[in-house]
Order: C-alpha cells, then structure tokens, then sequence
C-alpha cells in the first residue's frame, strides 16, 4: 500500500468526529450528490495488511460462541497462509468462483480475506439453502470450489448435518469432488463446526480446512504472511468483481449482482464514519456474513476502522446476542427490525437481564435490512441505550448502502422516520415511475436510483435483467433503479414510502402498507405486522394485516364466528381471527365491557376488530384492513425481509376458507 494512501486511511479512523453531519444546503428537486472524497483506490487485501501494520495486536473478531478471538495480526497471517494453501493446494487462482456456506464463525472471516487476497471471487451461499438451492446456485455461476460447514445451525432448530446433503450433491464425493451434477466443480472444503468433531476420512473427496490452513502455514514459512502474498497482490485491480452476492429473493426470484473490491471496501468504511468508528469500538453483529447487512455493514465497516467485531451465534439467537453485548462491552449492536424487536421481548420478560443490560457500553449501531419502524426505532433508543442508533438504506446492487442518518443527527424526526442523507461519492435522485427522465420536485413521490462508484457492475450472466435494472443517463451515469417509492426533503433526507410493487391499490388509490404498519406498531399489543393486498372484485385490492400479537397478549375469540382450521402448511400459525361484527359476547354487561375495552385499548387483549378501530381512528377509513389474519411468523428471506408475495398467496387461500373477518 502506498504511504499517502494509509496516511489518508488512517486519519478518518483515528479522528472521526471531523465527520459530523454538515450544513446542507436546501434543495428544490429531488437530487442529492454526496461529497466528494478520496477513495480508497487498493484491494482488500492491500487495505487489511495496512490495518494489521497499525493495529495488529487490536482485535479484529471475537467469535462469542466459538470462544475465539483473533488480532488483526492474526486474520491477516491465517488468511494469507490459507490463500496459500488454496492456492498451493487446490489450485484457487484469481478470478475463480468458490462458494461458502458457513455461519457467523472466525473461519469465515479468515476464508473471505483470504479469497480477496487471491483474487478469486466470494459467493456466500445462505447455510439453509436446500440440495436444490445449492444446486442451482453452483451451476448458475460454475463454481469451481465449494466451502461448507460440517453442520447447519439455524435459529430455534436443531443441527443439519450436511455430509448427507454434500453426498446428496456430489454422489462421487467419496473419491472425487468431480461430478456430473455439478460439472465446474473442482475442490470441497469441510470446516468442522461440530460439537464433537465429524469423521470425514470416507470422503477423499473432500478436504479439511485445518489441513488447508497447515498447508498454507508451510508453504508460507511465517515470513510471506507478513507481506501479503507477494507477487498475488500485485495482479489484482481495484476495479475487479471480487464478490457475488444473491440478491434477497422477496420477489422469489434472486439474481447474482457483481460487487467489486473497491465497492464493497469504500461502501464499509464510509458506513463506519456515518457511526464514528475507531478502533475502540467493539461491534456485535447478529445479522450473516452471507449477506451484505453482516459482511459490509458489520464486517467491513469495522476492518476499515480497526473496530472489533462480535459474531453472537452461528446464525441468530437473542439471548446469545444480549449475553454478547455485555461479555464484551459492545459499543455498538447490528440488527434487522425482527432481531431488535426479538431482543426487546427478551429484555422485557427477564427482569434480571434487563438489569444487567442497563449498565453495557452501546452508543451506537445500525438497524437495516427492512422497513425501520419509527416506533420500534424510538424503543430502540429508549431501553437498549442506543441512542446514536443509525438507519441504513442499500440494495445488494449497491455494495450495499446509499443513504444512511449519521449517529450525531440533531433531527430527532429524521433520525427516526427517515434513511438519512446520502453517502460520499454516491449520488441519489427519485423519478417519476414511468418517466426515469423526469426528476420530481422536492416531497413528490417516486422511484429512488442511485449512481456512484457502488453500482454493481451487473447480474452475472444476466445482461438483460441488468439491462432493466441500470439506466445509463445522457451524462453517461450508470444508474440503478430500485424499485422503491421515496420522497426526498429539501435538506436531503430520503424517506421510503414503500416498494412499488407492493403498493395497494384499492379502487384506484395508492396504498402504501409501511404506513398501514407503523400506526399499527405503536399499539401496545402488536409486536410485528405486514400488511399487504389481496385481490377484491369490486376494489381491485383490499388492506390485509398479518399480525403477530406482543408475548403474553391474548387473541379473543367470536364462539358464533370461529372459522375451520387452516389446510395450509406454513410457518403461521391457525389462530383463528374473530368477526368484525364485534368484540363482546352478546351476554357481556356494561362493567364487563368496560373491563374489556381496556385490556384491549391496554394490549393485554387483542381483536380484530380492535386492530381496525386502531387503525380508524389514526388514519383515513380506506387504510382500515378488511382482513385481519394472526400469526406466529412470517416467510422471510435470509436478511430479515417479509416475502409478501408468499404471504399474498397465504392470505388468499385464508380469505378463500373464510378466515380473517
């Protein structure tokens, strides 16, 4: 790395209150660019082995579960000797593409450094990705490598072993990683993440990462760890892809967007001035690797700040998570608006916990990956102690993030019901949905696209959906159209108002379901709800709340009204709503329903006719729900993201049966 560049690096880190938020000046359209500022024009790689030159002996990962830790020094060497022994070994050389399934784990961040450095190319793959996801995954992009956990821990399920499936996958898999199925595949990689050690000795054609790992150590000799693999770094671009990420699926239909390393390495370090990390911050990340929230959010924002990062649990787990935050003094604390609210639950039911929490470390952290509820952010704020809380707005197309508020913003209202401001060197603007020419003045809304040096450089192997998806202006700009409605203020805040495709439209009105969702929120006994529409004759689509009651809150019944038990087999459950004819049994005398109306107006009871009454009163008679289905959870992709196209068809075969009225 050259010296003005690490001098430059490592001024930010080491002096971020230079980055508060600054005057803006007003604006009258919806176009905002963000300052201009250096880039840092290195590799991954380059950038670590300066880190570890400053900071070695700092901590870089604290794996909780796995009682692991590992200095900067360390993720540097180990990932140099791996890169060494992937390469040596199994032959990984620069611009291959090498699945990995794995969980929150130190491995995994030694894994990613390690590919960075050789150049090859990163596809995380969700660990719940069944034999024919992973399939599909595999050949779509001809993986020629594949890294996997010797066991898949997924939240509140026991351990998959995965031997099965690899055998399942790759039938040769006991001689040879070769195989008709997966044709591109040259080399299997087990990390063993058992409890007790998993016998793999029957699968020669398979290998241990540890005997990787000793190999690189001995093709290394100590001394190459210590400059970064010479002579592999100096082949690598800045520019290049060195990651593929799978877009979240809430459309049931992923694609592969190309990140490059200058994306994913600027997009993380200018996440991290927005929270005003130095290397004293310790950051607990929840949300995956896998995806962009937990490998550029949590784990590339601290790398480029010489934070420390705390991985809870393989995959989520509140009471990991909370016990985390105050093992280790956490200054921060990532999550996804399930993961926060998972959190709060917990906090509320042990008095004991809630204690003890009371006296942890957190300034600051970040909530993404969905719609940010105002009134989850507020209880955010208000009993985790988070009070320089941030909000990130990103696709994966975009490294992922474009707008963020800033940990210091002095506007309470748009710290909490907006996506902040843009980013450094990323420009932002909202169009008209069917005019992408047309910028629309200030408190219009329309579709948000985003240009900069983030944009993905395509779809992989998809040039027509890319060719949807990015517009190419009169000035040349690559943009990316994201697909959702936003309005922007004359200072520059961005708020999404929803996606496009998931707006109602009831008789010929825009319904916008994050609107229908934050009144309902901030009644005492809803936890979680999505709203979307389902199909009406005479309306075209009606308002439909699925709504997951608060712990302890009990759903009241109609006896004369109780619907059949749902055929459907789902991850919801079969409560069973009552008619919105009323609340009360006919027989209920005055003081019993006075009784009554409390504990619902309270949250200790809940109705669906309770629901729209709420709803009624707050905002215009259109937005009350016609349906009201209960539910235990909701389908969601790996980032925490409702699929409101599978709740859409539950919903309807629901209303078929004669549920929700």
């Amino acid at each position: 790395m050259r010296p003005t560049l690490l001098r430059s690096l490592l001024r930010t880190t080491r002096n971020p209150r230079l980055l508060q938020p600054h005057s803006r000046s007003l604006l009258t359209l919806s176009h905002s660019k963000g300052a201009t500022t250096p880039l840092l024009d290195i590799t991954l790689g380059d950038h670590l082995a300066g880190i570890a030159g400053q900071f070695g002996d700092r901590n870089a990962v604290i794996s909780h579960h796995q009682n692991k830790t590992l200095t900067y020094d360390a993720l540097h060497t180990q990932s140099t000797q791996l890169a060494a022994g992937l390469a040596r070994n199994l032959g990984v050389k620069k611009g291959d593409i090498v699945a990995v399934s794995l969980g929150n784990t130190a491995e995994y961040t030694v894994i990613q450094y390690a590919l960075f450095k050789l150049g090859a190319v990163l596809v995380p793959l969700n660990p719940s990705f069944n034999e024919q996801q992973i399939t599909s995954a595999l050949l779509h992009l001809s993986c020629s490598h594949l890294i996997f956990s010797a066991e898949t821990k997924l939240p509140r399920k026991q351990p998959r072993p995965n031997i099965p499936l690899l055998l399942n996958l790759i039938p040769t898999l006991a001689t040879s990683p070769t195989s008709e199925n997966i044709p591109s595949l040259r080399s299997v990689t087990i990390v063993d993440n058992t409890a007790d050690g998993v016998d793999i000795s029957h699968l020669k054609g398979a290998g241990r990462y540890e005997d990787v790992l000793g190999d690189g150590q001995d093709a290394v000799g100590g001394v190459l760890a210590k400059l970064g693999l010479a002579g592999f770094s100096e082949k690598l671009h800045p520019d290049e892809i060195v990651n593929i990420q799978f877009t979240s699926g809430t459309t049931s239909s992923p694609k592969a967007a190309q990140l490059t390393h200058k994306g994913i390495l600027n997009n993380g370090k200018s996440i991290g001035d927005r929270m005003l990390l130095t290397e004293n911050d310790i950051v607990c990340c929840p949300p995956p690797l896998f995806h962009c929230f937990g490998s550029v959010l949590g784990f590339l924002a601290c790398t480029t700040h010489a934070s420390a990062i705390v991985f809870p649990s393989e995959s989520f787990n509140p009471a990991l998570t909370l016990e985390a935050v105050a093992a280790h003094n956490c200054t921060a604390l990532h999550g996804v608006p399930t993961m926060f609210t998972a959190c709060l639950e917990l906090l509320h039911h042990n008095p004991e916990l809630r204690e003890r929490f009371k006296k942890t470390h957190l300034r600051t952290g970040i909530a993404s990956g969905s719609s940010v509820p105002e009134e989850l952010m507020k209880r955010i704020e208000r009993e985790l102690g988070l009070n320089e809380l941030t909000i990130c707005y990103g696709m994966t197309e975009t490294s992922p993030v474009s707008l963020m508020t800033h940990c210091l913003e002095k506007d309470m209202e748009m710290r909490t019901s907006s996506v902040g401001t843009v980013l450094d060197n990323v420009e932002v603007k909202v169009v008209d949905k069917d005019d992408h020419n047309k910028i629309l003045p200030i408190g219009e809304k329309g579709e948000l696209a985003v240009t900069g040096y983030s944009v993905m450089t395509g779809y992989y192997g998809d040039p027509v959906r890319t060719d949807e998806a990015i517009k190419v202006c009169s000035e040349g700009k690559r943009w990316m159209h994201t697909g959702d409605e936003a309005m922007m203020t004359a200072n520059g805040f961005v708020k999404i108002t929803g996606r496009i495709k998931d707006l109602i439209i009831r008789g010929g009105e825009n319904i916008h379901p994050l609107e229908i969702e934050n009144c309902l929120l901030a009644h005492p006994g809803v936890a979680e709800v999505t709203v979307a529409g389902l199909p009406c004759p005479k309306y075209g689509e009606v308002v439909a709340a699925f709504v997951r009651v608060c712990e302890g809150t009990e759903i009241i019944p109609t006896p004369s009204t109780i619907s059949p038990a749902p055929t459907t087999s789902s991850i919801l459950d079969s409560k069973v709503p009552i008619s919105s004819s009323g609340d009360l049994p006919a027989a209920a005398t005055e003081a019993e329903e006075l009784v009554l109306r409390e504990e619902l107006r309270s949250g200790k009871k809940m109705s669906s006719e309770e629901v729209r009454r709420w709803v009624r009163e707050r905002l215009s008679g259109h937005l009350v729900p016609k349906y009201v289905f209960w539910v235990e959870g909701y389908p969601k992709t790996a980032s925490g993201k409702v699929q409101r196209f599978a709740l859409k068809d539950l919903g309807v075969q629901w209303e078929k049966e004669g549920r929700g009225l």
